[in-house]
């Protein structure tokens, strides 16, 4: 195991390496300031808690929250009682969804309600975790329900409160982080293996596609009774004074919140577990083990995130804004291709296609797709600030392009690339780039940050759509140019033959 624990540390290194090296470059180039050396420290103390917490919670997904979600996937289906099916999906994804720190991240710099928002969403994620289970129960075509559930998203979207719209948008893509990846990859897998069918290794995806759709949707209904236009009131950013303190109170913080996140998922599967899955001790005492490294791994990871890369995040941003804020669509690309590399959940999908594919779709190929995606994604998002244009300009043509893609890709590649627009969108997401983003729009636009800054989560969770199955696209039309070309080749061995007639 601890062979196991280092080889995750080197992988998080070279996830974490390149969003230092940016920063300190940035800083030391003097095209922006990151503080003096007190600063400087406490990020390089957070970044080391972000490599330390992204190997544990790496290891503990694989240990602990995988297996967790297989057997309860295998359990639920196997049990062949429908009702019950539906009400232990609704009753996990709402739990899940409460637990997703990546969800919490978000609520605690949205100008509302908390509680309310982390709610809604929530019931939003258990609602669609039900739609997903009925999909792969009755073989139900995941492209067909994409196409209506975006289709009546995009029609209530005509009529609502257009401030919300970029914060309904965003609340789709942060419910899927680093808790509910892992469990909804494993339970797809549980439920479609014992399942069965022709299309197994499709059904096994689609549900992180499916649980991004719910929470938007809800938010968007909820817009109607929402009787106040949103107002922002800045970010709850943690300086107390020292180095020292800062961490202190953040590592307090995440300990509480990563507990609340945790416990009830492990109290529901502990049931579970006594009630029907029933494993072996040894077997359960291995599965503890991974939700402790899961624990404190999220702790480090999320202490990290809010003490040092959120305050860095606005300070770049707003600098960057006021010297030269052109720069920031090429530098928000770059930005964009490596933060991604330090979202904990992208390694979890990636693992979890290579071994469902049989290794056809790599890891490599998938990290390249999003990579890009991201990328993208950030550089249209700082073109969207500095002109000050609605979101719908790029988040309806990039959703009908993606779904116009799934008609001539692989269902698989449509699968993992809706899965992977979840994905993208994880904690670095809405504690780094979000608060670049709104350091961005307090110098540009401060009248508008929250039509302006929020919605770049959203734009994060599209585009990998469209990358990953372009993706698809070239796979495929590669193994046909490679099948006509054999076929013209024993065609031409063929005609070469010599035939003797005795």
């Amino acid at each position: 195991m601890l062979r196991e624990f280092f080889k995750k540390i080197r992988e998080a290194i070279f996830s974490t390496l390149p969003i230092v090296v940016i920063v300190l470059f940035l800083h030391i180039s003097r095209l922006v300031s990151i503080g003096n050396s007190k600063d400087i420290i406490k990020f390089l103390i957070c970044s080391l808690f972000l490599i330390i917490g992204m190997g544990l919670f790496t290891l503990g997904s694989d240990i602990a929250m995988t297996p967790m979600g297989e057997h309860v996937g295998e359990e639920v289906i196997k049990s062949k009682k429908l009702w019950l099916a539906i009400i232990i999906v609704l009753i996990l994804g709402t739990l899940i969804s409460i637990a997703e720190p990546d969800l919490s991240v978000l609520a605690n710099q949205v100008p509302i309600n908390t509680f309310q928002f982390i709610i809604i969403v929530s019931v939003g994620v258990g609602i669609f975790l039900v739609i997903s289970l009925l999909r792969i129960i009755f073989k139900i075509d995941l492209r067909l329900l994409l196409f209506i559930f975006y289709g009546i998203l995009f029609l209530l979207v005509i009529f609502m409160k257009k401030l919300y719209l970029p914060l309904s948008f965003d609340a789709g893509g942060v419910t899927t982080g680093p808790v509910t990846v892992p469990f909804l990859l494993a339970l797809g897998v549980g439920i479609a293996s014992v399942s069965g069918g022709k299309n197994n290794r499709e059904d096994s995806f689609g549900m992180i596609a499916l649980c991004s759709i719910g929470p938007i949707l809800l938010v968007v209904i909820m817009s109607f009774f929402f009787k106040d236009a949103p107002t922002w009131d800045g970010l709850n950013l943690i300086s107390k004074g020292s180095i020292f303190k800062d961490l202190c109170y953040g590592l307090l913080h995440s300990l509480k919140d990563v507990f609340v996140a945790l416990a009830p998922i492990l109290v529901f599967f502990y049931i579970f577990q006594a009630c029907t899955v029933k494993l072996p001790k040894k077997r359960l005492l291995k599965i503890f083990i991974g939700i402790l490294y899961t624990y404190f791994g999220l702790v480090l990871f999320l202490t990290a995130v809010n003490v040092g890369f959120m305050p860095i995040g606005v300070n770049i941003g707003g600098q960057l804004a006021n010297k030269a804020k052109y720069f920031l669509i090429p530098l928000g690309f770059v930005i964009g291709v490596f933060v991604v590399l330090a979202e904990p959940a992208v390694h979890t999908l990636n693992k979890q296609v290579e071994e469902v594919s049989g290794g056809t779709i790599t890891k490599k190929s998938v990290f390249i797709g999003l990579a890009i995606g991201v990328g993208l994604s950030l550089a249209l998002s700082m073109v969207r600030i500095i002109f000050d244009f609605s979101l719908l300009w790029l988040l309806v043509p990039g959703y009908f392009i993606a779904l116009l893609l799934s008609f001539f890709v692989p269902k698989v590649y449509t699968a993992i690339a809706f899965d992977s627009g979840g994905v993208a969108s994880g904690p670095m997401t809405a504690g780094f780039i979000l608060p670049f983003a709104i350091g961005t729009c307090l110098i540009i636009n401060p009248t508008n940050i929250f039509a302006g800054a929020f919605g770049i989560v959203a734009m994060v969770a599209m585009t990998p759509l469209i990358t990953i199955q372009l993706l698809g696209f070239y796979v495929v039309m590669k193994e046909k140019v490679r099948a006509k070309l054999h076929k013209r080749k024993v065609k031409a061995a063929n005609e070469n033959q010599i035939i003797y007639f005795e």
